[in-house]
């Protein structure tokens, strides 16, 4: 098979690349980023990396039209990008998502589109079913724009699979492991660990109680790639992740164990001091992954401790290099 994979040389994207090219399958990787991730691919005669935009429609036509299985992975995300700059996720989760729906259509080719336990909001229902609700904050609260942005991108593959086309909605849930992001940014795990790697305080925000379900990038991929490859998931909406909780104290705590002999201890800190006004929590975020094991067939693999020990190996040998 062609694969287009849209955001293949960031993290989820660059894991699922190296699944398709485990397969042997064709892999076009279509990426505005760095190609740090996919660094060790470049050599592979199956893997094509096109350094380019989603906005760019003569070239998403082209690539559409020569592959058989499209992943639209390509979007803003990261709380310090969609709290510092809500037009740019809007603009480029909604119009670049329309754009590679579009040529999907004229194609009729299937789409699988990455989105997010963030479309949940703030429903204090757990765990969440694919057809809960969503409970959101104002508008005037840039936090949501990132939520909102990935739900109208649901909408429009939805419409699109009334019109025919297949497609199918993956919603991850904390997704961790190697090439993650870079240290000090982005995720908690990252977070945690550029602090331990400077022997900084891991910073936990209020008293540390909000839940997560940490689901290792190996068990995500696992089901990403069967989202494509099944056609019974063709209309669906699957959460993708564990449903065990862990709270933030709780993972903070692993983290310094893990790690060994360190400085560092926990320091506790107010959501205005790391995020401003602009930001609001979610107590607990919780999937009901009952689609994943059934209809894809994907039961996790990977524990919280043994993932987290994996990733801040790889992460340590990176900050040797």
């Amino acid at each position: 098979m062609r694969i287009l994979i849209t955001g293949g040389a960031g993290f989820l994207g660059s894991h699922l690349t190296d699944a398709f090219i485990a397969r042997g399958d064709e892999v076009f990787v279509l990426d505005t980023g760095a190609i740090a991730k996919v660094r060790h691919l470049l050599n592979d005669p199956r893997f094509h990396y096109v350094h380019d935009s989603i906005f760019n429609l003569e070239l998403i036509d082209s690539l559409v039209a020569k592959c058989d299985l499209i992943y639209h992975l390509a979007a803003v995300v990261g709380v310090e990008h969609y709290v510092a700059d809500p037009y740019e996720t809007l603009n480029v989760n909604v119009n670049g998502t329309q754009n590679v729906l579009k040529a999907a259509y004229k194609y009729g080719k299937k789409v699988v589109f990455s989105s997010t336990s963030e479309v949940y909001g703030r429903n204090p229902k757990v765990p969440w079913r694919e057809d809960d609700d969503r409970v959101l904050g104002a508008t005037t609260i840039d936090r949501w724009c990132y939520s909102t942005s990935k739900a109208v991108g649901e909408h429009f593959c939805f419409a699109y699979h009334k019109l025919g086309m297949p497609v199918t909605v993956v919603r991850f849930f904390n997704v961790y492991g190697p090439r993650l992001d870079r240290v000090d940014v982005g995720r908690l795990f990252t977070i945690f660990m550029g602090q331990l790697l400077r022997g900084a305080d891991l910073t936990v925000i209020g008293d540390g109680a909000q839940t997560r379900c940490f689901t290792y990038v190996t068990d995500a991929v696992a089901a990403t790639v069967a989202a494509g490859l099944n056609p019974a998931a063709d209309g669906h909406a699957i959460n993708i992740g564990v449903d065990v909780e862990t709270s933030v104290l709780e993972f903070a705590h692993l983290m310094l164990e893990l790690y060994g002999p360190t400085t560092s201890k926990i320091k506790f800190v107010t959501q205005e001091a790391v995020y401003g006004n602009s930001y609001e929590d979610i107590p607990r975020r919780v999937p009901d992954n009952t689609k994943m094991r059934t209809l894809l067939g994907i039961e996790p693999k990977v524990s919280l401790r043994e993932g987290t020990a994996l990733a801040m190996d790889w992460f340590r040998r990176e900050a040797r290099a």
